[in-house]
């Protein structure tokens, strides 16, 4: 259980989709001490074989994309909790809990976030991604609701929300459906998250070495520049892990609709 007693994370995320695992990923990698909260509803499971995302020219098992995704993100820094977010709650310096007189901790955290396992978790930031749901949002004051027969978070272009430090992701923040679409939105919200925190500029490039540097110039907030060798080692490793990762159908059996279900 995270509480107020421990130091709170710099971003949570909650939902492990696409969008919320793509989020991740940037967020992760830029340095913020990233959680991604996911009770594992990504209604991508249900997809039988993903044949439009990037990358993939015969199509992806989408139980397998997602168990990829989740890999980056953890390889990026980001820590994942098997729990399903219950309530977000804008806190200030007299409350842990709810809002009050809208002064920012000493901590910096600006919500509590409750699962349903108990854990209080303080933050900095929160990204919203979990498509339609958004009962957990009651508690912050400020964020629009948008009903359409199914309910979706008002953003601006960028996935920010009325609310400083709460941003919407993906298919909740009213994107279409396709996966490659919301997983560019969630890398879109992180980057607008980074640009808000007054981080450097963020650019998130590996570069050869020297591509920088040889031209008299700092190499980038967020950029890396590498050699031949360390190349070579990073796309060797990338050969292995994809060769591992695909050499077996994948275990999990096929999602339906839960209507569908007995």
């Amino acid at each position: 259980m995270t509480d107020g007693s421990t130091p709170p994370r710099d971003v949570v995320v909650v939902g492990g989709g696409v969008a919320g695992l793509s989020a991740a990923v940037f967020t992760a990698r830029q340095g913020l001490d990233t959680l991604v909260v996911d009770g594992g509803a990504s209604i991508l499971r249900r997809n039988a074989h993903l044949e439009n995302f990037p990358g993939f020219p015969l199509g992806v098992n989408a139980r397998r994309l997602l168990d990829l995704l989740g890999e980056q993100a953890e390889a990026a820094g980001a820590d994942r909790l098997d729990a399903r977010v219950t309530r977000v709650a804008a806190i200030d310096s007299g409350d842990a809990d709810s809002g009050g007189d809208g002064a920012v901790p000493s901590d910096g955290a600006r919500f509590a976030v409750a699962t349903d396992g108990d854990d209080r978790i303080r933050t900095r930031y929160v990204v919203a991604a979990t498509k339609n749901e958004v009962g957990y949002l009651d508690g912050v004051d400020g964020v629009g609701i948008i009903e359409r027969g199914k309910a979706y978070v008002d953003v601006d272009e960028r996935g920010r929300t009325g609310v400083d430090g709460l941003y919407a992701a993906g298919r909740l923040a009213e994107k279409p459906h396709q996966a490659a679409v919301c997983a560019g939105h969630g890398a879109e919200v992180a980057v607008t998250l980074l640009e808000d925190d007054d981080a450097p500029f963020y650019h998130d490039w590996v570069t050869p070495e020297g591509y920088f540097t040889d031209r008299g110039r700092e190499v980038p907030p967020g950029c890396e520049e590498i050699g031949a060798d360390e190349r070579r080692e990073r796309e060797a490793a990338s050969l292995d892990a994809t060769r591992e990762r695909f050499a077996e159908p994948h275990p999990d059996p096929q999602e339906t609709h839960p209507s569908l279900e007995e």
